[in-house]
């Protein structure tokens, strides 16, 4: 999926209606979904949380969550709805997300995001990528980033995508 330039996942934003408006600005663009929770996407209504226009095509299915095993199986679903990339995100700061125990707070557990990473490569044959912060809270940022990146790197994941400021 190299493209140019990729629009960001913005919750209440990039849904179906936003993705199908912008692939019609430009092909040359890596879409994503708003971040949608594993628990809206195992237990939710399927058809409205994940359907997209095939034209949409390339996009990625961003997913919120912190249990690999949970990770795993919404990439499978992801991967039946046809999307052409699985983005775990790690970068949200909302407190409503926090309270969840997922998103940007987990930039504090690498080892529980590579585990993450790797049920979910485990589970499809499509990319999975990592949308995250250079560092969280009280951080050093370079020493957080790079041990970060190399850790959930060891697990499989080849595309990082750098929120590139703290949360």
């Amino acid at each position: 999926m190299d493209k140019l330039i990729s629009v960001a996942p913005m919750m209440d934003w990039t849904d179906r209606h936003e993705r199908f408006f912008l692939r019609q600005i430009s092909r040359r663009v890596r879409l994503y979904t708003e971040m949608i929770t594993t628990g809206a996407i195992i237990h939710g209504d399927r058809a409205r949380l994940l359907a997209f226009h095939p034209d949409e095509h390339p996009v990625a299915l961003q997913i919120g969550g912190a249990d690999p095993v949970a990770l795993a199986e919404c990439a499978r679903i992801g991967a039946g709805f046809g999307y052409d990339e699985i983005n775990l995100n790690i970068g949200c700061p909302s407190d409503r997300v926090q309270s969840g125990s997922f998103g940007a707070c987990l930039m504090a557990q690498p080892d529980l995001v590579a585990r993450a990473v790797e049920a979910m490569a485990a589970a499809v044959d499509l990319p999975i990528t990592v949308k995250h912060r250079i560092a969280i809270d009280d951080q050093e940022e370079w020493p957080t980033l790079s041990g970060f990146v190399e850790t959930v790197a060891s697990a499989g994941c080849r595309h990082f995508i750098v929120h590139a400021r703290k949360a």
